[in-house]
């Protein structure tokens, strides 16, 4: 299903069985992907260039662990989108410094304000690579020019597969590197940093995986 050039039932369709989904998983997203180095990496990365009280946009928070907590620890001020209301209660409980509202990231615009670096870790994946460039040219157009962007997808030629995940039925994308590469380019930002991880879930309802990770500098137009 190409939602972009769909029908708006069938956009609304489509994001009520993913948001569903993350409402049934909850809290077990966390327990089943314990470990996120690839992840915290990444937002040290940027923490590491951002002043505090930088404004960070966390595309697809979750439950705001790790990476949400991370830049409110570092005096960042956080917003966080999620289209599952599950999700964001278990965020607001993990983050209270943060703000979290429930909206795609295909729905982001300027009533979001200007972000100094926006976060978007395996939540393009639940789009369909239509969609997906539009996501990535509103995720551009909300950073400010020289700000930055940490990327996380897993790599796979797939695109809108119907797919369970731990237990619950989603539709998934993937790129492979080289793909995503060149479309992060031509939505205008410079690729600074590449890498790869081979991830082993901590359960048997999500297989082992390639994540790969690119921290980017939105160009300055």
């Amino acid at each position: 299903m190409t939602t972009e050039s769909g029908s708006a039932q069938s956009r609304d369709e489509y994001r009520a069985m993913q948001a569903e989904a993350f409402n049934r998983i909850g809290s077990r997203y966390d327990d089943a992907f314990p470990h996120k180095e690839g992840q915290i990496a990444a937002g040290e990365w940027l923490i590491k260039q951002l002043q505090p009280g930088a404004r960070v946009l966390d595309v697809g928070c979750g439950t705001g662990e790790p990476t949400a907590k991370q830049f409110a620890d570092a005096g960042c001020e956080v917003t966080g989108i999620d289209i599952s209301p599950v999700m964001l209660d278990l965020a607001r409980k993990n983050v209270p410094e943060g703000t979290f509202l429930e909206r795609d990231v295909t729905e982001i615009d300027a009533s979001l304000g200007r972000f100094d670096a926006v976060v978007a870790f395996f939540s393009l994946l639940m789009l369909p690579r239509a969609d997906i460039a539009t996501a990535l040219q509103k995720i551009h157009d909300v950073i400010v020019p020289g700000g930055l962007l940490a990327l996380s997808m897993v790599e796979i030629d797939l695109d809108d597969v119907p797919f369970q995940f731990l237990g619950a039925p989603v539709r998934v994308t993937g790129y492979l590197r080289e793909d995503l590469r060149a479309l992060v380019e031509e939505t205008g930002f410079t690729v600074v940093v590449e890498t790869d991880i081979s991830y082993a879930p901590a359960t048997t309802q999500a297989p082992p995986e390639i994540q790969l990770f690119l921290n980017c500098r939105r160009n300055q137009f």
